[in-house]
């Protein structure tokens, strides 16, 4: 049978599959020689100018989507059939129809057993499961953030998903570090109106029944009443507010500090603290950078570029986190930088993670790196620095 034919006879089975809603995933794979692209994966998505297929093209370094109309779609996807791909799955409920090429590059269709029992449509209704669950978490509707039968307010809605991934990031350090057994110190630097600070004791305290005591630092007195009462309705009676500016908090002992969204120097403070207590994790989502911006003076290559004030502003960004990152790293921490929450829920979306090792790497090859990336932008004082500086704690 001509091959055109045959790949007809495919997308067929594809606008099929999508109108009677048996459709679960498409994906091509089987690529000719030594191609940059190794698969696309294909799904139906429902946007504000209806229904289109999104495809993912998985590079070796990276992955792009492209949503479009099912019909552009599958002139697309043709495009690609033979140039790389040689193999194209279907999965539907009712079979698993798969397009082939052989060596001679003849393509058939083979139907077998479907893989999957759900269509995309069953799977994309599923309610998704979450480490922090709306209905059994009685914080959440005194916060604002859930109405009486449970269901998150929509104007909330960023924030819960907000939440979940924080929590999802501290399961993950939790779980790989050794933390005491007798019971953990956790301090939550600058903790607002509290939304975090009372899910991460939840999590801690009554999902991995750990004994925690979890203490938030904020200045604002009426939100540190609102938390205090808040956490006694609940019976949190290990969680405590205390309203106090984060350089003064005396801190002595701290297995865990958070510190999310602490503005400018309060972050490098924060982070101060939690080296001098010697804490097994430290959590800290920067909010703004004026220190370093107001010294900036760029004498590399970017200077032509930094003219812009958003670039700068970016540049301020990745430099002061940069060195934090590094000055972690002379404290015998492994430092980590990465985006914990999408650009589209807030701009505020970096986190910084270090996790403290049994040597302290204050090797010479860090402090250069530090060293240089303050010269080659005029940056004379960074407040991290200048308290591990003051402390005897960096030469």
């Amino acid at each position: 049978m001509d091959n055109n034919i045959v790949i007809a006879d495919f997308f067929e089975h594809l606008r099929k599959s999508l109108a009677s809603e048996t459709f679960s995933k498409l994906t091509f794979a089987k690529t000719i020689g030594n191609a940059q692209l190794l698969n696309i994966y294909v799904k139906p998505v429902q946007l504000k100018q209806g229904q289109k297929l999104s495809l993912t093209y998985h590079y070796q370094t990276q992955d792009k989507v492209e949503n479009l109309d099912l019909e552009d779609a599958i002139l697309t996807l043709n495009s690609y059939i033979n140039n790389p791909f040689l193999s194209a799955i279907l999965f539907t409920t009712e079979a698993d129809i798969a397009l082939k090429l052989n060596k001679k590059r003849i393509a058939s269709i083979v139907e077998s057993k479907p893989t999957f029992k759900a269509s995309a449509v069953q799977m994309h209704d599923q309610p998704k499961k979450r480490i922090i669950e709306a209905k059994e978490s009685s914080y959440l509707a005194l916060l604002g953030i859930v109405d009486e039968q449970g269901k998150v307010i929509k104007s909330m809605s960023d924030k819960f998903r907000q939440i979940n991934k924080y929590i999802e990031i501290i399961e993950s350090l939790v779980k790989s570090t050794t933390l005491p057994t007798d019971g953990i110190q956790v301090l939550d630097m600058g903790s607002g109106k509290g939304y975090l600070t009372f899910a991460l004791y939840d999590y801690l305290v009554n999902k991995l029944g750990l004994k925690a005591t979890v203490t938030g630092i904020e200045l604002r007195e009426e939100l540190v009443t609102l938390c205090n009462n808040i956490a006694q309705k609940c019976g949190f009676k290990d969680l405590h507010f205390v309203s106090e500016r984060i350089e003064n908090v005396k801190t002595e002992q701290i297995d865990l500090l958070i510190a999310l969204h602490a503005c400018d120097t309060a972050t490098d403070d924060a982070l101060f603290k939690g080296i001098t207590a010697g804490a097994r994790i430290i959590v800290c989502a920067p909010c703004c950078h004026k220190q370093v911006r107001k010294q900036m003076h760029c004498s590399t290559e970017l200077s032509s570029v930094l003219k812009h004030g958003i670039f700068e502003e970016r540049q301020a960004e990745m430099l002061t986190d940069g060195i934090r990152s590094l000055l972690l790293e002379t404290q015998g921490y492994k430092s980590k930088v990465f985006e914990f929450i999408s650009n589209e829920h807030t701009r505020k979306n970096v986190m910084i993670v270090g996790t403290k090792t049994k040597d302290k790497n204050n090797n010479t090859s860090v402090k250069e790196q530090i060293s240089q990336l303050k010269n080659a932008y005029g940056i004379k004082e960074q407040q991290l620095e200048t308290l591990l500086l003051n402390q005897g704690l960096y030469s």
